[in-house]
């Protein structure tokens, strides 16, 4: 029975674990702990039997978390969920059809393990024992060097349960030790900011329009590109200029530039939690950018090109503040790269509907997807805009295509706006989120090379994007004047534009963009957003566990 059980998981992983060094580490992951447990008892059998147990409860629970959540298992989950008697109240009003068999399962794994401890009458020796946990350490350390840096989604997509589940013990034994999921000085002598904040204005805000922009980035940040210059003016701000816009991931992940973006907390300050901040985090930072603006009266909508349910991004929408979601279903979009003018005109449908039933500024959250991967395929190829110049790269060739398109379509919603509600005064704000991958030849990688395979350094052009601040029928005033701005500052100059109040936590992330010219994570005086971290904490603005 024990080679029978042992030869079934190796055939398990051999076909769900991917490559041999992930295979490696899933292997010597369950060697290990089959293996103490047989140092501890002697026994063979039951060990097994529990260890082949436990692999098929994480197989299960990761599947369920895929198929609900979009992201697999997480050793984090362990103190996430069961730390917390809010989060798991919702965990189990939300899946109680799958929790409410788990005690019956704990209980049928020790029966189990206690009948085999019982009837096995075979005694293993302690140092083969030992030696089998060595030789599972070995293949685990093997598979991890061999493997190299994990990449972003590796919780993302089905398959590798095991070897995700234990990869994911390093970020969370980093945590642990940490004591908090952020980076914050121990204690600062500072007072809490204040959450009473009030917000009175002279006259009503403007209507404010965020364009979350998908792999944006401006052409010009390559001199050796050949591109109609013409795109030019679709990168700069009311003043004329070209403001850069410093990410945090490049190619994709876009999940970490709208947590940065909308909670004003660079994702980065999460070490290697950063990929999960947004369901880990979900409900748990206050006066991010979204309530800052409820607060001031405004009502908070989103465009959102995914279902809802895309990585479990609703929780965290609707936690920051952002309490109406249109999705792609609710749009009627047919695809999940409709072009940005069909956003836009389903936006401007709901201001008309607003403003003719409500004398309150709207806040208005849109992501475009027009210039989204891949690019092998053309986008609208009926529509004859200018491409790259002789030479260039086909997949640039097509990304500037869509660019073309992207800024006749957003002067066509600035013209929409000035033409349908000449009464009423916007604010637009938009941004590019991330490089697209049509960047990494130029920036020294070859054409077969992944995104998660593009590593640079912080300063690298390959995060720098862009940010435009622009009125219709409204006049916003001066930007910062620093080479870039990191995206978690980007909320800050949104609610200084449109000429709001700031809170205390605002204000402070006001001066540190001076104080640390526009740098964030990195900022040269590092304390000094330490501290404004642990304020946030100690302000319970920031719930940190």
């Amino acid at each position: 029975m024990v080679m029978a059980i042992v030869l079934a998981i190796g055939w398990r992983f051999y076909l769900t674990e991917g490559r041999p060094a992930t295979q490696a580490i899933a292997t010597g992951a369950t060697l290990i702990f089959a293996s103490i447990l047989i140092l501890i008892t002697r026994r063979i059998l039951a060990p097994v039997l529990l260890t082949g147990a436990l692999i098929a409860l994480i197989k299960l629970s990761s599947a369920i978390k895929l198929q609900h959540m979009s992201v697999v298992l997480h050793a984090y989950d362990l103190i996430f969920y069961l730390g917390d008697l809010n989060t798991l109240s919702y965990l189990f009003s939300q899946y109680l059809r799958y929790f409410g068999f788990l005690p019956l399962i704990f209980i049928a794994m020790a029966i189990m393990f206690w009948l085999a401890f019982r009837i096995d009458p075979i005694r293993i020796g302690r140092r083969y024992a030992a030696l089998s946990v060595l030789l599972g350490a070995g293949l685990l350390a093997g598979g991890a060097i061999g493997m190299g840096e994990r990449r972003h989604s590796q919780f993302e997509y089905e398959g590798q349960y095991i070897s995700s589940f234990v990869l994911s013990w390093s970020e969370t034994m980093e945590t642990l030790w940490k004591g908090q999921l952020i980076d914050a000085a121990a204690k600062v002598t500072a007072p809490p900011f204040s959450t009473q904040n009030r917000c009175i204005t002279v006259e009503k805000p403007p209507h404010i329009i965020l364009i979350h922009q998908e792999s944006v980035v401006p052409p010009s940040l390559f001199p050796t590109l050949s591109y109609d210059r013409s795109l030019d003016p679709f990168f700069h701000a009311h003043d004329g200029k070209l403001h850069r816009l410093r990410v945090e991931t490049y190619g994709g992940n876009s999940i970490l530039t709208e947590f940065s973006l909308l909670t004003g907390v660079s994702t980065r300050s999460f070490g290697g939690m950063r990929q999960f901040v947004q369901t880990v985090m979900a409900g748990k930072v206050g006066d991010t950018l979204p309530q800052a603006l409820e607060r001031c009266g405004y009502r908070n909508v989103m465009f959102y090109p995914m279902m809802k349910n895309f990585v479990n991004t609703s929780r965290f929408f609707h936690g920051v503040g952002i309490t109406e979601i249109f999705d792609m279903k609710d749009q009627g979009a047919k695809t999940t790269s409709e072009r940005d003018i069909f956003y836009f005109n389903n936006a401007l449908d709901e201001i008309g509907r607003h403003v003719a039933a409500s004398s309150k500024p709207l806040f208005t959250f849109i992501e475009t997807m027009s210039t989204h991967w891949p690019y092998h395929v053309p986008f609208w190829p009926e529509i004859d805009v200018p491409g790259g110049g002789a030479g260039t790269d086909p997949e640039m060739h097509e990304y500037l295509r869509r660019l073309a398109l992207a800024k006749r379509d957003f002067d066509m919603l600035k013209y929409d706006l000035g033409k349908r509600f000449p009464g009423e005064r916007f604010l637009i704000v938009q941004y590019g989120d991330h490089h697209p991958m049509a960047t990494r030849t130029l920036l020294n990688f070859t054409e077969g090379t992944e995104a998660e395979d593009v590593v640079l350094h912080p300063d690298s052009v390959g995060y720098q994007t862009f940010y435009t601040v622009n009125g219709v029928n409204f006049s916003p005033p001066a930007l910062p004047d620093h080479p870039f701005i990191d995206v978690p500052f980007l909320g800050t100059i949104l609610l200084e534009s449109a000429g709001l109040p700031l809170s205390d936590a605002f204000r402070e992330r006001r001066r540190l963009i001076d104080v640390c010219k526009g740098r964030y994570h990195d900022c040269a005086r590092r304390e000094e957003i330490l501290a404004f971290h642990r304020q946030l904490i100690d302000s319970d603005l920031l719930q940190a566990r």
